[in-house]
């Protein structure tokens, strides 16, 4: 008996022994396990985030307007690129980023969705863009199949219809998208480059100059009196112009802009004798000083060669019509105070900032009777904001702010438009390819059809005329533009 208590007691301390040691290299096995996890966890991590920062930055507009944001982004050198704080060191600030541009030329102009009550179909259009930034295909329609490309890590709207209309909407979209990708907009870059410049100046009138939509929204004056509180300064004096048609001429959209044309058209939407809402005034041709030669401007004579109608047909006429119907407009609604700021409140705008700069000072030396017309409106010096540069500088502290800068070796830029998706059978499209102004703007918003195709930029999709525009005033980003093609 004492034998078999003693054996009992043997085993049973060899029991303890091998579970103890049981317990011991599974303790060890776990914290291997757990240290191997961590290490595989924090690996992933790593390269997710390496992944991420090595992402392009995509940047959206209706059309080519929004180059020039991109071009103040390629050219920006307001930053220490080390340490992140203002101040330039000689090296551009994006200088390890590429980037994605998209043009949505198929649904463009944007500037009219709200005047034909579809800001809806508008906001779904700019969602589908960021849709297809942030995700990695795009449409070859050449070779009839779905390309690689790389999802986008930021997304800057520069597009200031777009940023009115949607901003909210898109950032909406991002975080359920479960991305939260950083979204700026042009708006209140451009309101802070306002209000900078006339916190140094003697107080003038703020001008807006945008897009009928951007106008339309209230955008630019909401955000103006909103930041002018914020920063103590005296309710501001604004007056706003939409350039109905403006931006479509500079993208030549044949609804307001035909090369190859000599006579009136029927399908013209610009600014008119017969229009009752863009009225050409009989009354101030003098004061217009359209430009006539080639057929800039397009007349119908009667048989004693009285116009009988007058339609533009160049961007630089329609700048003349619309600064002249802002000013008459300061002077109708009694201003006191001169305009001395112009926000050039869309994308495309700053093209024409020499034309525009020229028709002020113009306007300004113009007399009648003796008498100067518009210098109790109208400032002798008119500073023009370019929303673009302030845009870049926000888009580069968003950038450091959450550290996604890129870290990996740069690649090259890539350049999309959108084109209409023929095989949609209902699609209806004008002589020069493009959707005719009756369809794109009859759509209706939920329909959740395919209403274009998103393709690289080529000489197809693109003009030669606007090919040399962007060349002469946007030389960094053609470069890039040519270097995406080969």
């Amino acid at each position: 008996m004492e034998i078999f208590q003693l054996c009992t007691c043997k085993i049973a301390i060899h029991c303890l022994i091998f579970n103890t040691q049981q317990v011991f290299f599974m303790s060890v096995f776990k914290s291997v396990l757990f240290v191997l996890v961590s290490i595989l966890m924090l690996a992933s991590g790593v390269a997710q985030k390496k992944a991420t920062t090595a992402a392009p930055i995509g940047v959206f507009d209706s059309g080519t307007g929004g180059l020039t944001v991109l071009e103040a982004m390629l050219t920006l050198d307001a930053f220490n690129n080390k340490t992140g704080q203002p101040g330039p060191d000689g090296k551009p600030d994006f200088q390890q980023e590429f980037f994605q541009y998209l043009a949505d030329q198929a649904n463009m102009p944007y500037g009219n969705y709200a005047g034909e009550n579809k800001t809806k179909l508008l906001q779904e259009h700019v969602i589908k863009n960021m849709d297809f930034l942030m995700k990695g295909q795009y449409d070859q329609a050449l070779l009839n199949t779905l390309a690689n490309k790389d999802g986008a890590k930021m997304l800057v709207l520069a597009c200031n219809t777009a940023t009115a209309y949607a901003l909210n909407e898109v950032k909406d979209f991002s975080k359920s998208q479960q991305r939260n990708i950083p979204v700026v907009g042009v708006i209140n870059a451009g309101v802070k480059a306002a209000l900078a410049y006339q916190s140094t100046h003697q107080k003038g009138t703020i001008g807006v100059f945008a897009t009928a939509g951007t106008v339309a929204s209230d955008g630019y004056p909401k955000t103006i009196r909103a930041m002018a509180k914020q920063l103590n300064m005296p309710a501001p004096s604004i007056v706003s112009q939409g350039g109905y048609g403006l931006a479509d001429a500079i993208d030549r959209d044949y609804s307001f802009f035909a090369e190859n044309v000599s006579g009136l058209r029927n399908d013209y939407k610009g600014p008119s004798l017969k229009s009752n809402q863009y009225k050409i005034d009989t009354t101030l041709l003098g004061i217009y000083n359209f430009k006539r030669e080639g057929n800039k401007l397009l007349c119908e004579f009667d048989d004693k060669g009285n116009c009988l109608d007058i339609q533009l047909n160049d961007p630089e006429n329609y700048v003349r019509y619309h600064l002249v119907s802002l000013l008459e407009k300061m002077k109708q609604q009694q201003y006191t105070v001169p305009m001395n700021t112009l926000i050039l409140g869309c994308t495309h705008y700053p093209f024409m900032r020499d034309t525009i700069r020229h028709v002020l000072n113009e306007l300004y030396d113009l007399k009648s009777n003796g008498n100067y017309l518009y210098r109790s409106v109208l400032a002798e010096q008119v500073e023009l904001i370019d929303p673009s540069v302030e845009t870049a500088k926000e888009a580069y502290i968003e950038l450091r702010r959450l550290h996604l800068e890129n870290q990996a070796q740069t690649r090259k830029h890539h350049f999309f438009i959108t084109i209409p998706n023929k095989k949609l059978g209902e699609v209806k499209l004008q002589e020069d390819g493009w959707f005719t102004y009756e369809y794109k703007y009859g759509r209706v918003e939920g329909q959740q059809k395919k209403y274009v195709n998103y393709v690289p930029f080529d000489q197809h999709n693109i003009s030669t005329a606007t090919y040399e525009r962007i060349k002469l005033a946007l030389p960094n980003v053609y470069k890039q533009i040519i270097l995406s093609n080969k």
